[in-house]
């Protein structure tokens, strides 16, 4: 059964809805803000929930659904999901129940790395649900078929919690990133995707790995900019780009605390917005 959705309101002056699981998604707000300046940007940070990736799809799916909701009741006009994981266990659900929606997802860049691959062995660091999700392994069947191109997978356990927890250079996040990816490099990965919206904030730390591991040179795929151009088209089809001079503005939500969202979005984009915390949102009636 489909969502309510008559308290949408497709205007150009609306909000565009941004979520994940926790700050990952900070990663392509990023690119939105740069990108579409005028556009003003509603983030909900599910921290209280985090990591997604440590949950039944099932449980995931419902998150979303809740959260989906939640955003349109402030009136957002799209829908960013600005998570990997959440994309392939629940955007199939959220376009389902809001149809009128324009809903924009994230997936690993299984396609792009194929393309600049010339071993033609790629590597994919993702959470354990992306990787065992069956949209992300029929994509991967399907490039594969297409191009020759053999895919390598990567739970990347416990790495979103050091991220979460601010530690994008410690040596604990070092050990975990060289356990991941001295494997994928040894089967002769010469790309490498981050599959998860967490993973570019460890970046700078990953190109240090792989320059000190890898006998050439590597490609790293992130496809946040990817988001940022599709929402933009997307946008532009439905006649909701904001249109009147004006300086986008950034406000945040989140199910956990206040200081978890405010301190990485200050720290990791120079951003201050006033930041709401939501005790709690159930899913929607009626919604399966």
């Amino acid at each position: 059964m489909s969502g309510d959705t008559q308290a949408m309101p497709m205007a150009q002056h609306a909000p565009i809805g941004i979520f994940d699981s926790g700050i990952g998604g900070l990663s392509v707000l990023r690119h939105i803000h740069q990108d579409l300046p005028l556009e003003d940007l509603l983030y909900f940070a599910d921290s209280a929930y985090a990591p997604y990736g440590d949950r039944s799809e099932a449980e995931i799916s419902a998150r979303s659904l809740a959260v989906t909701q939640f955003l349109l009741q402030q009136g957002v006009k799209a829908l960013v999901v600005a998570c990997n994981t959440a994309t392939t266990a629940a955007i199939k659900a959220i376009r389902s129940a809001y149809p009128a929606l324009p809903v924009i997802g994230i997936e690993p860049g299984l396609k792009p790395a194929a393309a600049h691959s010339r071993s033609k062995i790629v590597g994919v660091l993702a959470t354990k649900a992306t990787l065992q999700s069956a949209r992300l392994l029929a994509l991967q069947e399907q490039i594969s078929a297409a191009s020759g191109v053999h895919f390598e997978l990567q739970a990347c356990v416990g790495l979103v919690d050091q991220i979460e927890k601010g530690e994008l250079r410690s040596a604990q996040t070092a050990l975990l990133l060289r356990r991941y990816i001295a494997p994928l490099l040894a089967q002769g990965a010469d790309t490498l995707v981050l599959g998860c919206t967490h993973y570019p904030f460890v970046r700078p730390l990953i190109e240090e790995i792989v320059a000190e591991l890898a006998s050439g040179p590597v490609t790293i795929i992130d496809t946040g900019a990817a988001v940022s151009r599709q929402l933009a088209k997307v946008l532009a089809e439905n006649g909701l780009l904001q249109a009147a001079p004006h300086s986008g503005w950034v406000s945040a939500f989140t199910s956990g605390s206040e200081s978890a969202i405010s301190i990485p979005f200050a720290r990791l984009l120079q951003l201050q917005p006033p930041v709401s915390t939501v005790a709690a949102i159930a899913q929607p009636a009626g919604i399966s």
